[in-house]
Formats: C-alpha cells, structure tokens, sequence
C-alpha cells in the first residue's frame, strides 16, 4: 500500500527528524506507528541513526510494527527482528542483522542488564510512553541508566497524563534527562505542586499550583507535541449506551450483603489505596455477577450481566461483537453462558485471532482491556462494544475503545456499558463520565461506602 502522509503526519515525521528528543501526544487513530516508521527509515537513510530499538506493550510487539513495516510499500525494505521469548530467542535475536529491533516494556530490565557495557541502541521509541509513568518501576529506573547513550529517542503516547500531571514527570524525563521538568520528581511536585488529601504524611493526591499546567505545557511545548484525532480526521461518530441491568431481589440482597460485609471488615482503619483497591475490585466482581471465595473458587450471584449481553448479540444480527472482560471467571462464564445458546465466543491470544478478527471471521471476541489497551487495529473487524465489566483506569477505557473507534473504521462505533444498578458499576461510569478517574474517586466511593454502613449501625 502506498502512504500519501496527510499533513498533520508530515509535521510529526518532521518533527522527529529535527528533535534528537521528541514526544508525539498523539490521539488514537492517528497514525503514530507509520509516521515514526517513516521517520526512522529517513533517519536510517541520511546516516543519523544505525540501530534504532523500538519498546512496546507485549502484543504491539509481537504484532503491530511488522505488520506495519509490511503494509506500506515505502517500508517493506526494513528488516524487524523481535527481541521477544525466552532469553536464547531473545539473544538469537539480538544477534540478527535488522534494521529496526522490537521488545516488549518487561525485557527492558533484562535488556539493560545484559547490553549494559556494551549498550547497541543509538535511537529508542518507547511505544506506549505512558507506561513509564512510575518513577519506581523497573522498567523506568532501568532504562534511565542507559539514557545518556541514546543519540535519538522518541515518545509515543495518546495519553499522556490521564489521570494527573504528576505522570508527566518520569515520561519528559526519559526524553530530556530532567531538563525541562527537573531532575528529580520531588523537585518537580515541589515546583508545580501542592498535597491535596492526606493523612497524615501520606498525600493521596497532588493538585496543580495556580498557573502551573500552562508553565508546564510550555515547559515541554519545544520537543512535545500534542494532536487530536478529532482536530484531523473525518472518523464515524461514536454511540455510547447505558444499559442499565436491574438485579432481583434476592440478587440485590446477596449483593448488599457482601458489601456490608466487605466495607465493615474495615472498621475504623485508614482507608488506603491498597485496600480500597481491594474492596472495589471485590465489589465489581459482584456487579459482574460472580466472585472469588478465599480458597478461589467462584460463587455465583447472579446471571443479569450475561442476559443483557446475549440481548445485545441477538439484536447485532450476525455483526461481530468486541466484548471487555475484568476478570477469569467474567471470561469463563461468559464462554460457557453462550455456548449454551449455541454461540461461540473466543478470547484474543494472538496475532492470527486480529487478523480473523479483521476479515470478519470472528463473530464474538473477548478482550481483556490490559491487554489489548495499545496499538491493536481491530476496526476493520467490527463496530460494536460491550463493557461487560468496568475499569477505573481511564487511560484503559480510552485506549481499548480506540481500538474499533479510530481511522479506518467505516461504521458508527457503539459502546454499550452493562451497569448493575445500586452497585459500584455506577461510581465507576460517574468517574469515566467525569474524565477524573484516579484513586482519589476510588476513595471516595468506598468512604461513602463505609460511611453508610456505619450509621446503618450505629
């Protein structure tokens, strides 16, 4: 296929070229793996780079950039080799002449470690910047070790900052090694920063100074830059259903219970995020309809989840339907509920499942949001989503809904969301809807939880 770039993706590819350091926050659907591609082979050609090493999620490099390289006409010279598998795979690979190398985010430790005297890698795209969002995590403190040794580096993101401007921090250092945003994150808090809620030396939040996100944006505006999908292309619109799923009464009762049950095992404990992460997740397993005993067994509560969802297959017609699933007994129960409607649905293990999905081949597949949250085109394949259970990270929801709504897709994309009334499916669409999705609204709901609990009781 030939590429004619349009020309929000010529300014990107330019601006790749020109900055040693650049960030592109660009919006699902935009192209973001072509223009680097094109950038990189520029770079390749003009003698800028010799070994570029591109880090993404699992799937996307297992996946995306070959198929990417091997779609357009202009790319099909470059030769990829994935340094993925076990230790010899990845060494094998690592050993093979190519032109552009792939891993997956995990391997950056290992990749460190192993290369570190000897570090290959003149340019690095990190494909998914936001999963670098941790100044504590491995795969951050690893590769900040070998940042001085990258002549070129290049960020890739749609999400930069979901949930707060403190993720921006770890990201624009990688890009910069601390020059615009300080060389530590606590000079950076300090700077733009004040604590929000707390107890005590714990901070649960941080909220911007006055005037501080337009210092920052300007800050980074020189290697950072930021394009709406919206702003650039003509994409079908976007449908977003509520179905709302009533419980029985003795479903509601089983349900209420449990969360009692939950919510008072706290008693008059912190509330922290650890264990309100704990609850809520407990308490969206019931919305789901099952939960995990203590000995991981799944006890059953009801089935009004799955009733709503075959309504939904039933009324697509023999259209293809993408379906969000939280947990492995969502997945099980779901396979086995329609396989007793005669009705298969299969869950997304590899590329060959995308691309049956794309030829239409596929009638119901399940998707973890985690795991299909970056990079995987899966608009050609269909137009209809179910939220079967419902994520508090909105970077996930955004992400995994791009995967059907975003360039290429020739229909309106519809989002149905199955919300279990008087649960906590309800807080959790209160927060997407709010675009405030962080563990301070976790917080809050389960405080709410405990307080109407308690004055239940006393």
């Amino acid at each position: 296929m030939q590429f004619k770039p349009h020309e929000y993706q010529q300014y990107a590819i330019t601006h790749i070229i020109n900055n040693p350091a650049a960030g592109l926050f660009l919006d699902m659907g935009l192209g973001k793996t072509v223009t680097t591609l094109t950038a990189i082979d520029d770079l390749l050609f003009l003698g800028e780079v010799n070994k570029p090493l591109v880090i993404a999620p699992l799937r996307v490099a297992e996946d995306t950039w070959t198929t990417e390289v091997a779609k357009w006409d202009h790319l099909n010279h470059l030769r990829v080799s994935k340094v993925l598998g076990t230790p010899k795979q990845r060494i094998n690979a690592m050993a093979k002449r190519a032109d552009i190398y792939v891993t997956n985010r995990e391997n950056v430790e290992w990749l460190v470690k192993n290369y570190f005297n000897n570090w290959p890698f003149d340019m690095v795209v990190i494909d998914e910047l936001s999963s670098f969002k941790s100044s504590k995590a491995i795969r951050f403190r690893s590769l900040k070790k070998v940042r001085p040794y990258f002549k070129r580096i290049v960020g890739l993101t749609g999400t930069p900052a979901p949930n707060s401007l403190i993720d921006l921090w770890p990201q624009v250092y990688l890009l910069d090694g601390g020059q615009r945003l300080g060389k530590t994150i606590t000079s950076y808090r300090e700077q733009y920063f004040k604590p929000g809620d707390r107890n005590q030396y714990v901070v649960y939040n941080w909220k911007l100074k006055e005037g501080a996100e337009d210092a920052i944006h300007k800050k980074i505006g020189d290697i950072c830059i930021s394009m709406m999908a919206k702003d650039y292309l003509n994409i079908p619109e976007r449908i977003d259903n509520t179905i709302d799923i009533n419980l029985s009464e003795s479903a509601i009762k089983k349900y209420k219970q449990l969360e009692k049950d939950l919510v008072l095992e706290l008693g008059e404990n912190d509330i922290t995020a650890s264990n309100a992460a704990v609850l809520t997740n407990k308490l969206l397993q019931m919305s789901n309809g099952a939960i995990y005993s203590e000995n991981k067994s799944v006890i059953e509560i009801h089935e009004e989840k799955l009733k709503a969802l075959l309504d939904i297959i039933e009324a697509a017609n023999g259209k293809p339907v993408l379906i969000f699933y939280s947990f492995q007994h969502d997945f099980d129960r779901i396979v086995d509920f329609l396989k007793s409607k005669k009705l298969k649905a299969v869950g997304l293990e590899d590329s060959k499942d995308i691309a049956e999905w794309n030829k239409g081949n596929i009638p119901i597949l399940l998707v973890h949001p985690a795991s299909a949250g970056h990079g995987l085109n899966l608009q050609y394949g269909g137009n209809i989503i179910v939220w079967f259970g419902l994520t508090w990270s909105l970077e996930l929801y955004q992400q995994a809904n791009a995967r059907l709504h975003r360039q290429g897709q020739k229909d309106n994309v519809v989002i149905n969301h199955l919300v279990t009334k008087g649960t906590v499916d309800e807080d959790v669409m209160r927060a997407l809807g709010n675009k405030e999705v962080n563990q301070n609204m976790l917080l809050e709901a389960v405080k709410a939880r405990i307080k109407e609990y308690k004055d239940v009781t006393e």
